[in-house]
């Protein structure tokens, strides 16, 4: 019991209630534990040391590739620990290197994915909860330039495709039952093995393909990027860069000569007129530049940071 992630439990059980789907309260691990069925006798279960332990033996690969394949990766990293931790990594891995686009049609600024994050934050808890404890192979999460590939060991259930579960013809077989148990008292999953049949109308719904595929080692969800999404992206990326890059320059040409024009700033930093009152504004209004006097006559003032 001492290499049980107490803080783990505790948050376990509070998810539970907040869902309605667990009635008591902690207590202690112990009797938590017990009561999920995670404990013979004195002993953890092995899904007790995969959901509640720092040395759970679950490992996460996560990577992001240049292309389209695994020549060239700009990212890799490897995620160890309860399982329920590991959800929450991988999670912010994802949302971490995919695009946003910002809809500004509403009165407030809204930050749009270019896949669904319900969808791959499902597809994350599937890879998990169902995985093979006893394939040596780690969990995979690989983002390409055209795509984002979660790979879990295990095979899908013999004789059973994923249409029939998109369809909401299959049946739940999980082949980690007290695993699958916690997550449902989590509400992290519901016991009608509905989570393709989600993870389909969460992209469905916003135009994204995605792909679900029985691969000789295991099971894999793709989904697909916009490439196009992926350059413009890319490219205002860059457009920012050089922006910050002049900002800085004018920053620095003003902290030279607190007396500099704004014509002499445009010649030197090659911008126009009008480019330059703008970056001179996003100075102040960032508190870094202050204008002392009027605007003949004056001086400029670098704040200290």
């Amino acid at each position: 019991m001492s290499k049980v992630n107490i803080a783990a439990v505790k948050k376990f059980v509070e998810k539970g209630r907040k869902a309605g789907r667990i009635e008591y309260a902690y207590d202690s691990a112990h009797n938590v534990l017990n009561k999920i069925h995670l404990l013979k006798g004195k002993r953890l279960l092995n899904a007790g040391r995969a959901l509640f332990c720092e040395d759970s033996g679950v490992e996460v690969q996560a990577a992001v590739f240049a292309g389209k394949n695994k020549t060239t990766f700009v990212d890799i990293q490897s995620f160890r620990g309860p399982l329920f931790s590991l959800i929450e990594r991988c999670e912010v891995y994802a949302k971490e290197h995919i695009n946003w686009r910002a809809d500004l049609s509403g009165s407030t600024r809204v930050e749009i994915p270019e896949v669904p994050v319900r969808a791959m934050k499902e597809a994350i808890i599937n890879s998990l909860c169902h995985r093979d404890f006893y394939n040596p192979k780690t969990n995979e999460i690989a983002i390409y330039r055209d795509r984002i590939e979660i790979y879990n060991p295990g095979q899908f259930p013999f004789d059973h495709d994923p249409d029939e579960f998109i369809a909401g013809h299959g049946k739940s077989y999980p082949r980690n039952p007290l695993i699958a148990e916690v997550f449902y008292l989590a509400k992290d999953i519901e016991r009608w093995g509905s989570g393709l049949r989600r993870i389909k109308e969460e992209c469905d719904a916003v135009g994204v393909k995605v792909a679900f595929e029985k691969v000789s080692t295991g099971f894999q969800v793709t989904f697909y990027r916009s490439e196009a999404e992926t350059t413009s992206r890319k490219a205002e990326k860059s457009s920012e860069k050089s922006i910050q890059k002049s900002i800085q320059k004018t920053l620095e040409l003003v902290e030279q000569n607190s007396l500099i024009t704004i014509a002499e700033l445009a010649q030197q930093t090659g911008l126009s007129e009008p480019g330059i009152k703008k970056h001179l504004r996003k100075l102040q209004e960032q508190g870094l530049l202050r204008r002392i006097g009027p605007d003949k006559g004056g001086h400029w003032e670098v704040v200290a940071q």
